[in-house]
């Protein structure tokens, strides 16, 4: 794995980064495992209270590896394996997303928030990898696509299900039918990302740094209802609301926000 990607952990922050800098860290399959290893073990490594995923080198993910679209074009690749090769077996996980899929969806799924950092270029898989992000701070200059339609595909990475909401209708049809290139600003003007910094690393660590910081159980809480708004009802939304407050109430952690507070000093909370 860590010739793929790499995790420090330091004061409750995972710095994950992508490292196939030669091949501007595009998705190959000992990438795609990488990721979906990294996601996994992220869930369950304790005192993690925020990620920050970013490539190493000149960009972020230039997308999937060459190799795939010579196969393709070869006819090694057929029968509706995907963009990945990833429906080779029906596997799929709890949610519906196949290897492929989640190695974007599992960002989502680690109970903390994901912060990506993006810089250089971030096309097609890359983009989708980005969007599975909480957060997306990227470069002014970054470049980010839906390039699939260039390959004669469509988003087969979790893209479709990750970028309702996020967008207008129109917008997403514009992107995937055009594979249009667009910068870092233009990315956060059009709702994709959530701010541009010259520097989208340490601006991520930062927000991670200061996200750390906080009550943990009540940034888990945060992310779970965050989650449910796609899909769950005002009802159950509600009710969740209620559930995760009811918990938090008196917990020694939230006492500790408040105590901290009103002595005026750092918390010191527990995993």
């Amino acid at each position: 794995m860590n010739d793929r990607v790499t995790v420090e952990i330091t004061g409750g922050v995972a710095d994950v980064r992508l490292v196939r800098t030669d091949k501007m860290n595009a998705l190959d399959n000992a990438m795609f495992a990488a990721l979906v290893e990294t996601g996994e073990r992220l869930k369950a490594e304790k005192g993690v209270r925020a990620v920050v995923l970013s490539g190493d080198g000149r960009a972020f993910c230039a997308g999937l590896d060459m190799g795939n679209f010579q196969q393709m074009a070869s006819g090694e690749r057929r029968g509706g394996q995907g963009t990945a090769g990833a429906l080779v077996t029906p596997n799929r996980t709890p949610g519906g997303a196949n290897h492929a899929q989640q190695a974007c969806m599992v960002w989502r799924e680690i109970p903390v928030p994901v912060i990506g950092a993006i810089h250089g270029v971030a096309f097609g898989g890359g983009f989708q990898l980005a969007l599975g992000c909480d957060i997306r701070i990227v470069a002014p200059d970054a470049r980010l696509a839906v390039l699939e339609i260039k390959w004669g595909l469509v988003p087969d990475m979790a893209g479709i299900a990750l970028l309702r909401g996020l967008v207008r209708d129109d917008l997403m049809r514009e992107l995937t039918w055009t594979g249009r290139i667009f910068n870092g600003e233009e990315a956060v003007a059009m709702g994709l990302a959530t701010r541009a910094a010259a520097d989208p690393r340490a601006e991520a660590l930062a927000m991670a740094r200061e996200i750390a910081g906080k009550n943990p159980d009540a940034i888990r809480a945060g992310k779970r209802l965050i989650n449910m708004m796609a899909e769950a009802d005002q009802r159950a939304i509600l009710e969740a609301e209620s559930r995760e407050q009811a918990a938090l109430i008196g917990s020694p952690n939230q006492v500790e926000a408040v105590t901290a507070n009103l002595q005026k000093r750092e918390p010191q909370f527990a995993d």
